[in-house]
């Protein structure tokens, strides 16, 4: 939940645009990248639904979700175990703001490699951990990981692709998160009744470390990149390697050399000129953006999706089984996605997608308001809970192909060159907060709002998709250089940005 003004691919005439071999295994190899932050969502939820996870490290919250007569809606209400999930995300805001500087000093490769490595550390920590101190801080370096690579891959994937098949490649680093939120609900139910389970869940986060960080190994950085920190020569043979080898990349490199020395000028101070008024749409979006994608409820949703379902009268393994219907459900939404971002145009998948989670919120709220009553005690029925895991999968498939990519895409498709790594920062920075907020509070909300919880997403949804069909323009197919063009024909965004250029 991730640049306008982008030269790698060329000016509004478009440069070589196909599709070849190397750049499809680079952009895999780059997003793959979300590997991690996928199994890190989908294995938190079901390690916490663990009785030997929840009796070492949280008793209290295993007495209280064993009391026969207790709140279904209260069962998991503890600051310390929605700590286990949220600390991650402190550390991901954290290490955003810090990435934006150094992706820009040694490059979007280096900087994923950096994150598949801190992670590969945080999930060692985190499979032996021994106590909540040990806990804790390896979710901390799990967040240091995911923040760099969170910070890195979207852009780069932005820079590498043909400019036509944009979206489509963009689509594989939120395709490669629901792998991973699959992967980690399989292992989660695999692993449930052994006693040592939750350590090997956790641990097993090595595997998507190490298989990402050892790709990134094995790919060069973005011609974009290397033309910043002044690697002429290395950006004409990563040129000529992913547009083909009998394509003529000079006039591209032309303009990325152009427009480099257009950019030096804000380099010194990148957060002081994305202030500017003419980068004003710009702000808003990479604000604007991942807060709205956060409050659709989804990541929420796929944290807690074992403890919600365990909540409101699933079995243990129903759960899991339910979280891992909803993974796939999410995972081939995806798919789709991928192949209607560069034919439909990103507004429409928005605007869609954006509809259908509403509807589906309200009629999750109305099924719980029925089935457990005002005070949450009531059993919900077998019927009633297979209906709602149809509306919650209904709902997951509108966000997969919507607002799940697309809140990666846009932002690192609308930023000039010079102020890409800022934006970009500011983007995962704003998820990362806003996911803290809502992952610390969302237990505690569902013990008190009950059924009101997922009608207060609701009404988040409803904006959202307001705020989509007035502000933002189709960027489908755009070259990143031509990118300000857009925003100058906008109705509203014209207003700031008209006759200020690059």
């Amino acid at each position: 939940m991730t640049g306008g003004g982008f030269v790698a691919n060329g000016p509004a005439s478009g440069f070589n645009g196909k599709i070849t071999v190397p750049v499809v295994i680079t952009c895999i190899v780059a997003a793959s990248s979300g590997l991690i932050f996928g199994y890190d969502i989908g294995i938190s939820g079901g390690v916490t639904t663990m009785a030997p996870f929840l009796i070492k490290f949280f008793p209290e919250v295993f007495r209280k979700a064993t009391k026969v007569k207790t709140n279904m809606y209260c069962q998991f209400d503890s600051q310390l175990l929605t700590a286990f999930t949220s600390s991650l995300y402190i550390a991901g805001l954290a290490s955003s703001l810090v990435a934006s500087r150094l992706t820009a000093a040694v490059g979007r490769k280096n900087i994923m490699v950096i994150g598949g490595c801190t992670f590969l550390a945080g999930a060692a920590i985190n499979g032996g951990a021994a106590n909540i101190a040990m806990l804790l801080l390896g979710r901390i370096l799990l967040g240091f990981g995911v923040g760099f690579t969170n910070q890195a891959t979207p852009v780069y994937l932005s820079e590498v692709a043909p400019p036509k098949w944009r979206g489509a490649f963009s689509t594989g680093f939120q395709f490669f998160i629901g792998v991973g939120v699959v992967a980690a609900n399989c292992i989660n139910f695999g692993m449930a009744k052994h006693s040592w389970g939750w350590r090997f869940s956790l641990g097993l986060a090595v595997v998507p470390a190490a298989i990402m960080t050892i790709g990134a190994l094995f790919i060069s950085d973005t011609p974009s990149s290397l033309v910043e920190r002044g690697k002429v020569e290395q950006a004409r043979q990563s040129l000529t390697k992913v547009r083909g080898i009998n394509s003529n990349v000079d006039a591209e490199l032309a303009d990325l050399l152009k427009f480099n020395e257009m950019a030096k000028d804000a380099k010194k101070e990148p957060f002081l000129t994305i202030l500017e008024r003419q980068y004003r749409p710009h702000l808003v979006m990479s604000i604007a953006i991942p807060f709205f994608q956060q409050l659709t409820g989804i990541n929420i949703i796929a944290f807690y999706a074992p403890v919600i379902f365990q909540s409101v009268g699933f079995g243990s393994d129903s759960a899991l089984i339910a979280a891992i219907v909803l993974g796939l459900v999410n995972l081939g939404s995806i798919l789709v996605s991928t192949g209607m971002v560069d034919r439909h145009g990103r507004r429409f998948l928005f605007i869609i997608g954006g509809i259908q989670m509403f509807i589906c919120q309200v009629a999750v709220t109305i099924v719980l308001a029925v089935t457990t009553g005002i005070s949450g005690t009531k059993q919900i029925s077998k019927g009633h809970g297979v209906l709602l895991l149809v509306l919650m999968c209904i709902y997951a498939a509108g966000f997969g192909w919507s607002w799940g990519p697309l809140s990666w895409l846009v932002p690192s498709e609308i930023f000039p060159m010079k102020i890409r790594s800022t934006g970009q920062s500011i983007t995962v920075g704003v998820n990362f907060a806003t996911t803290f907020v809502l992952s610390q509070t969302f237990l505690t909300m569902l013990c008190h709002f009950k059924f009101g919880t997922f009608l207060f997403y609701a009404g988040w949804i409803a904006l959202m998709t307001v705020f989509i069909v007035l502000f933002l323009p189709e960027t489908k197919g755009i070259p990143l250089d031509s990118m300000h063009e857009v925003w100058q024909r906008h109705w509203y965004w014209g207003r700031f940005v008209r006759g200020s250029g690059r």
